[in-house]
């Protein structure tokens, strides 16, 4: 029986290895007997493949249906897996359990809830567990340190981090990781040089760190100074380092050198493929993009959104969403980022069907709470005209964002919500939150389109008196905009005026002007056009405004020398777009277009449309 035991549980494990995990189960569901070191065998398959779920249905099959009794290397296989799935409740009841079972003085064990704390977001639980280890070795100072990193909890973690009684490499390099995600560079290189200093080992992982600081913070030439140090330090054929320089130039807007880069590596992993299609689709060459994805030998998650951020970038939506219904064919599982891509898709698309078939996924794999998910549906339901749909996906959120109530301001506001969008505005203040630049946009579109011109004013004076936030280019516009619409036209021209030697002239004269066309101010309207014309002389809007100005007031011959004026320029109207979208799919159209592909049964409906209505 032993041998037997022994030769199958190395058969396991050598099949999960080898990535034929089916049969690894398969092989453990048909043995008669099984002992704990099976059972943890088949645990550690499960977690070291990222297969967590099933590692967490099999520890409860463990400890329920068989009844075998767990020890230290179950509970630090199934912590793994807890921290992998952020199951935070899960890995509460195993630390019950730990407790209970008497393994609370396991070095490995409690390593393992510390980790498992720290990345399900609970650093104050991973503390508590540091503590009440007698004997701590680098991996507990480690993990919470990593637990604090994770949080952005970073002053605590310096305090941790000087605590440590030995500074290993791989401390270092969480801290500099850690500040890495935040663009934080010039602290990433302080920390890098105090490395040097204390003789301390730099290895792919550190460089990568910095690379990655150096993209985020889009500093070019910091980032050039990383790979000199990467290729002199004998690193740059290490995969890790590779593709993170590869990353970086992609970001950075560096395609020449992301190819070139891609070119040279010898080691091309999922990691290299994604950045490369990424760099192509930046620059717009969604031809070699497409050839780069269908060239990767494998595609996860991230090839799949990639293409599909890329095609929404580029102005190709529907593209995007027949790439999302694509990657669920190949049953692949999505994640917050895609669904929240997908949802970007259908509103740029205003497709209300699709965006809802998207909601129901959101909420089958459980995204729905997420915040950048919840965001995409808020935008999303407004840009259909759902208002009521953007508000239920508004307080499924969790945990609220800046971005989540200034989405919801935004619907209101589109859609002449007034009161609602500033009752929106009163809730996230007293949330805690500080409102900012985006804010204000939405808030005093709001009064603009509403008429609530006491209100923008007030609103426009606390941003730098109340909030500290200096107004930019679209605040002002909003309010000479606000202005002019309430028939406040030299008020408006007056503000426009005092904002010209802060360069915001163009915008806010195009607001007065249109309101000059809405209230029949021919005088005004060509004096405005002057300046507009000097200012942006390839602008449609200053001689389509003025020709209809001259127009609704007869003026027939001022109008044509416009026109004429317009065609001598070389500008030209951009004709307006309507859409519609039937059982699924949008049709666009503008005005006398013959390409429309149901024209004979739209011409049939119409011709009758006018022979009712001519006949009653």
């Amino acid at each position: 029986m032993g041998s037997y035991l022994v030769h199958t549980t190395s058969k396991i494990a050598a099949l999960a290895k080898s990535g034929r995990v089916t049969h690894a189960r398969k092989l453990f569901d048909e043995m008669p007997h099984r002992d704990t070191v099976v059972w943890n065998t088949m645990l550690t398959c499960y977690t070291h493949l990222d297969l967590y779920q099933d590692a967490l249905l099999l520890f409860h099959e463990m400890t329920g249906v068989s009844n075998t009794k767990p020890d230290h290397y179950s509970f630090t296989a199934t912590l793994s897996a807890c921290a992998g799935s952020c199951k935070l409740r899960y890995g509460q009841s195993i630390h019950a359990l730990v407790v209970s079972a008497g393994y609370c003085s396991s070095v490995p064990v409690n390593n393992a809830l510390i980790d498992m704390y720290a990345k399900c977001f609970s650093p104050c639980s991973a503390h508590k567990v540091f503590e009440e280890i007698e004997f701590r070795n680098h991996v507990s100072w480690c993990s919470l340190l990593f637990a604090y990193v994770h949080t952005n909890e970073f002053q605590v973690a310096q305090t941790v981090f000087d605590s440590m009684p030995n500074k290993v490499n791989i401390a270092w390099n969480t801290m500099i990781a850690g500040h890495a995600r935040h663009g934080n560079v010039d602290t990433c290189v302080d920390l890098f040089k105090k490395m040097m200093a204390e003789s301390c080992d730099q290895d792919q992982w550190t460089y990568s760190a910095l690379m990655n600081a150096s993209a985020e913070s889009q500093q070019y030439c910091v980032g050039c100074m990383v790979h000199a140090c990467i290729v002199k330090n004998g690193w740059s054929s290490a995969v890790e380092a590779s593709n993170s320089i590869l990353s970086f130039y992609a970001q950075i807007g560096s395609p020449a050198d992301a190819v070139k880069m891609f070119e040279s590596m010898k080691t091309l992993t999922q990691v290299s493929w994604n950045a490369i299609i990424d760099a192509q689709m930046k620059i717009g060459d969604t031809h070699k993009a497409v050839i780069a994805f269908q060239q990767a030998p494998e595609k996860n998650v991230v090839s799949w959104t990639s293409m599909m951020t890329g095609y929404v970038r580029n102005g190709n939506a529907e593209e995007a969403v027949g790439y999302f219904v694509n990657m669920s064919k190949s049953s692949l599982r999505p994640d917050d980022f895609s669904l929240g891509t997908v949802l970007h898709a259908c509103s740029v698309m205003a497709t209300l069907g699709h965006g809802k078939m998207i909601h129901s996924l959101a909420i089958v794999h459980g995204f729905h709470g997420y915040a950048y998910v919840g965001n995409g549906l808020v935008n999303m339901y407004a840009k259909c005209g759902d208002v009521r749909g953007s508000k239920q996906a508004f307080d499924d959120i969790s945990e609220k964002d800046l971005v989540s109530w200034n989405t919801m301001l935004i619907a209101y506001g589109l859609h002449g919500w007034g009161e609602k969008a500033l009752k929106i505005y009163e809730e996230m203040l007293a949330s805690g939150l500080k409102a900012d630049k985006v804010t204000f946009i939405s808030l005093l579109m709001t009064c603009s389109h509403l008429g609530l011109i006491d209100k923008g004013w007030t609103l426009f004076k606390s941003m730098s008196r109340v909030h500290g936030i200096v107004p930019e280019t679209d605040h002002v516009a909003c309010v000479v905009d606000m202005l002019a619409r309430g028939g406040y036209l030299e008020e408006a021209r007056e503000m426009a005026n005092r904002y010209r030697t802060h360069g915001m002239i163009g915008r806010s004269s195009e607001a007065v002007f249109g309101a000059c066309y809405a209230h029949g101010d021919v005088l005004m309207g060509t004096e405005l056009v002057g300046e507009l014309s000097m200012l942006e002389p390839e602008c449609e809007m200053s001689y389509v405004v003025l020709s209809n100005l001259y127009c609704a007031s007869e003026k027939w011959k001022e109008a044509e020398l416009v026109r004429k004026q317009m065609a001598d320029y070389g500008v030209k109207k951009t004709p307006g777009c309507s859409w519609i979208e039937v059982k699924n799919k949008v049709s666009a159209f503008v005005a006398g277009s013959s390409l429309c592909e149901y024209k004979e049964e739209i011409s049939s409906i119409i011709y009758l449309l006018e022979y009712q209505l001519k006949n009653p």
